[in-house]
């Protein structure tokens, strides 16, 4: 935001120094960015008028000019500047004076002709950056009068760099709410009375708007008769070029200057160029519109525009159409003031390749009672410096959709509590209410009604900072803590990530940590995508969604890894993975994965190297379950992105807690990988709480083993049988181990021959034969009746 020092002075009574209104406005967190001085050194520059000129004997771009002084006094000046003529007004620094970079003009003779004093450009006076000629005053600038004191200077333009959240400070009103705030001070009424209406003249069938929801107020005006040889006038010209703003014509500059005293962008139609009725709605799909900057846009139905005789002539928020724009010869103006809904805005300027100033305000906030009184502004500006007759207002409006700010309430305990001093009573109501906001004190501390711009204003915290702010962050005593900081013991049946992290890294795996955000086709390959988060404004389409898996992210790694000449490939990640839930906020989850690829043991001379498998991932992973507490369950899995025969679901106390196995072979295609990938990935997030070690006596008599071998069909798997074993033998087993796998010759079709160990033993005697052979021969009946497993003769 860029703006001149006088003219917020305009809007706020304060005699504090050009260095005190720079200080208090980066002091309020209004960072002022660049101060620029502003003609401060003009003495002896005054307004002067050629006479006549002809040209220089001895030269044939110079000008021997006779120029007015004042006071029926004339002075001769060599000037080449290319728009020196005759009946010109122009800045000239006379003998003695001093201009910017300590320049003093003295008597000087050019090819043989004395020269008293120079004709000035804006840029040798240090008020604009414009070198292309002599600076031109209106016609009617007083002949002989100090040029300073013609133009306001000095002067001062300051540049903020804004915070996103203070939408209204994009606008001087704006910014002198904050500046009498922190000055004590009042900022000074505008008074805006409504223009008489004197002339009929309206837009046909008024304004139809379908998109209410996000156009709840839309206002305009036609005035007609206006002087199209009008020109800006010199004070409203400059306050433009002092805020950064080039002048390009009287509707054009009212509409600027406006918005940027006001706060609210405004457009200008030439009313003779529209058919009506004026309309708002949603985009076609490729509905053309040309833009004032020449181009022809097609836009989609997330663009809101304007239209006449439902053709689209402007982007809502953005910039308006070519084909109805104002022109030198425009003689009726149609004056449009709305209010969008940011979320309406946000991104449309950007996706046209555009940064207009109105739609840098619209997509930050802009206050939803200003049109009617912008308009108001703006018509008063047209009747003064154009003349012509105002039509009645033309609106359209839906209250429904334009919020409403409620009361909060400041307490006076937690103000002092949160900032650490007492602030005034007296003192925090000035502020407030200098802010803007409307205060009503109660036993408590204060009811409080922040203005229709503080969209920001919505918690008691945001009115704590605004009394920090102004009173001063320096003022805030700094204090080191005392008293004794209760330290929460953690529970020791809380699962320990940083020893899950400890413990991976210690099996030589190395930790990654990708992106939450992934793009949709990568889901999309692994059939992961149907609970994705869509992100509404996204940083790139690389970047479009939320991760429902870490395993996406971690091969991804894996396969840039392995693009560098990486064979032996072993990945970790423990971080958040996020999904859809109706109603509600996102779904989020903690989850550990490993991917693993490539040999299983660096390479070394004394063994033969050998590629990971199944059986690796598997041994990681009950080690990272039994370091917790946990013990697993597998089961075949149905996952599509893992292989149908090499997978399995991990359970832990009987409920699924995630995935393992090697990827399927159709997804190592479309994502290229190197090899077979096995991975796991475990939802910490479902996992019980961990069990308490527990302390058990050692038994000091003998155990027994016993070693049988079973034959059981295809379909029955060990996990099975184990859990069959372990029901039937009770605590009387201590250990159970599978030692042997054989299918084969000898054996029937469809059937395989498991090997298990068994040690029995008791806690407080010696088992017996005959018990040992009766817990076998009621294991043995047990596993017939439930796996259909015999003993292998």
């Amino acid at each position: 935001m860029k703006f001149p020092e006088n003219w917020l002075r305009e809007h706020v009574t304060t005699t504090a120094s050009h260095e005190r209104l720079s200080e208090c406005l980066t002091a309020i967190g209004l960072e002022v960015e660049e101060d620029t001085v502003i003609g401060g050194v003009l003495t002896g520059v005054i307004v002067a008028e050629i006479l006549s000129l002809q040209k220089h004997p001895e030269a044939d771009r110079l000008n021997v000019c006779q120029v007015a002084v004042g006071d029926g006094q004339t002075v001769q000046i060599v000037c080449g500047a290319p728009n020196a003529r005759a009946g010109l007004k122009a800045p000239l620094a006379r003998i003695g004076a001093k201009l910017p970079g300590d320049f003093e003009i003295k008597a000087a003779k050019l090819r043989g002709v004395d020269s008293f004093g120079m004709l000035c450009s804006a840029k040798e006076l240090a008020i604009d950056l414009d070198a292309s000629g002599l600076l031109e005053l209106p016609e009617d600038a007083p002949v002989g009068t100090a040029l300073a004191d013609y133009l306001g200077l000095p002067d001062a333009r300051f540049e903020l760099k804004l915070t996103p959240n203070r939408a209204d400070c994009f606008s001087i009103r704006g910014i002198a709410f904050d500046l009498a705030a922190a000055l004590e001070s009042q900022v000074n009424p505008l008074q805006i009375p409504e223009v008489p209406v004197n002339s009929r003249k309206a837009i046909e069938v008024g304004v139809d708007v379908e998109a209410a929801a996000d156009c709840p107020r839309y206002c305009g005006r036609v005035i007609e008769g206006l002087d199209s040889n009008a020109r800006t006038p010199l004070w409203l010209s400059e306050k433009l070029k002092r805020s950064g703003i080039r002048p390009i014509s009287p509707l054009v500059d009212i509409t600027q200057f406006v918005m940027l005293e006001l706060g609210q962008p405004m457009h200008a139609f030439d009313a003779d160029k529209l058919t009506g009725p004026i309309g708002v709605r949603y985009a076609e799909l490729n509905e053309p519109c040309r833009l004032l900057d020449g181009r022809e846009m097609e836009l989609s139905p997330e663009f809101l525009v304007i239209t006449d005789a439902d053709k689209a002539v402007a982007v809502a928020g953005v910039m308006g159409g070519l084909d109805s724009s104002v022109s030198e010869t425009t003689t009726a103006v149609f004056l449009e003031s709305a209010h969008f809904a940011p979320s309406a805005i946000i991104g449309r300027a950007r996706k046209l390749g555009l940064h207009t100033d109105a739609s840098h305000r619209f997509e930050r906030g802009v206050d939803p009672q200003l049109p009617l009184l912008a308009l108001e502004r703006a018509s008063a500006l047209v009747l003064e410096i154009m003349g012509g007759h105002a039509g009645p207002i033309t609106k359209a409006e839906t209250p429904e959709h334009i919020a409403v700010a409620k009361p909060v309430l400041l307490r006076r305990a937690r103000l002092q509590r949160v900032l650490g001093m007492q602030v005034a009573d007296a003192r925090v109501e000035q502020i407030l209410r200098a802010l803007g906001m409307q205060v009503k004190p109660d036993e408590a501390g204060w009811q409080v009604v922040a203005p229709s711009s503080r969209f920001d204003i919505s918690i008691e915290e945001d009115l704590i900072e605004e009394v920090a702010r102004i009173v001063g962050y320096e003022h805030i005593p700094v204090r080191t803590p005392s008293g004794e900081v209760p330290l929460v013991s953690r529970s020791e049946l809380a699962l320990d990530e940083s020893a899950l992290r400890a413990q991976m890294l210690a099996m030589d795996v190395q930790e990654t940590i990708n992106y939450a955000f992934v793009d949709a086709a990568l889901l999309q390959d692994w059939a992961l995508d149907q609970d994705a988060v869509a992100l509404v404004n996204p940083l790139s389409a690389e970047l479009a969604v939320m991760r429902t898996s870490l395993l996406p992210g971690l091969v991804k790694t894996l396969t840039n890894n392995s693009a560098r000449q990486q064979a032996r490939l072993r990945f970790f990640e423990m971080g958040r993975v996020f999904s859809v839930q109706e109603a509600v906020a996102p779904l989020e989850r903690q989850m550990l994965a490993a991917v693993l690829c490539g040999p299983s043991l660096p390479e070394q001379w004394s063994a033969k190297s050998t590629a990971v498998d199944f059986y690796d991932i598997k041994a990681m992973l009950d080690a990272v379950l039994a370091g917790s507490g946990f013990s697993a369950a597998y089961r075949v899995s149905d996952k599509p992105f893992m292989h149908p025969g090499r997978s399995a679901e991990v359970l832990v106390d009987g409920q699924v807690a995630g995935v393992i196995g090697a990827l399927h072979p159709g997804l190592n295609k479309v994502l290229d990988l190197p090899g077979d990938v096995f991975a796991f990935e475990l939802d910490l997030s479902s996992l019980p709480e961990r069990a308490l070690p527990k302390a058990t006596a050692v038994s000091r008599f003998p155990s027994v083993r016993r070693d049988l071998a079973l034959l059981v069909p295809e379909s029955v798997s060990w996990g099975e049988i184990e859990q069959c074993v372990r029901a039937t033998l009770g605590k009387r087993l201590h250990a159970l181990t599978v030692f042997d796998q054989y299918r084969g010759t000898g054996l029937q079709p469809g059937t395989k021959s498991l090997a298990m160990g068994l040690i029995l033993h008791d806690i407080s005697r010696t088992l017996h034969d005959v018990e040992v052979e009766q817990s076998i021969s009621d294991l043995l009946e047990k596993l017939s009746k439930d796996c259909q497993a015999v003993l292998r003769g």
